[in-house]
């Protein structure tokens, strides 16, 4: 899918890389997920939907992928396939920082910022829950 997408030693086909990074995103495969997600966010090889972006999104981020979470972070502040959510977004940004996405380090600045004290307690609260429900996840597939 990846070869596809880039047009590595196979012509650029963004409809085959939609292909091939669905099979490997419906086994499971987070980065799969996370492709698959980006491509309905910019409608390359597929539809636009932000929705079914959002879906993907998630399924990456739940195995612990910063950037899916980041993304996460992104719909939620811009509600696109989402209803917009400020607390949400931070929550995301929060999970996605702490797993080493720099984009997210600035956006939770940037809430912290803005935020009453109650609503980073929120945000924080609602993150840790995440995390949790992500640890979950992961002890289960073991």
């Amino acid at each position: 899918g990846e070869m596809y997408y880039k047009g590595q030693g196979v012509p650029q086909d963004f409809a085959e890389a939609a292909k091939w990074l669905r099979k490997a995103a419906e086994q499971g495969h987070a980065i799969g997920q996370l492709a698959l997600g980006a491509m309905y966010s910019l409608g390359e090889g597929v539809p636009k939907d932000d929705v079914e972006a959002v879906r993907w999104y998630r399924k990456a981020a739940e195995q612990g992928i910063a950037l899916a979470q980041h993304s996460l972070g992104v719909s939620y502040l811009k509600g696109e396939g989402v209803p917009k959510n400020f607390i949400e977004s931070y929550a995301w940004y929060l999970l996605a920082k702490a797993n080493g996405n720099e984009k997210a380090s600035e956006m939770v600045s940037s809430f912290e910022k803005g935020f009453t004290a109650e609503q980073m307690e929120k945000g924080q609260a609602r993150a840790l829950e995440l995390h949790r429900l992500i640890e979950q996840k992961k002890k289960s597939a073991e």
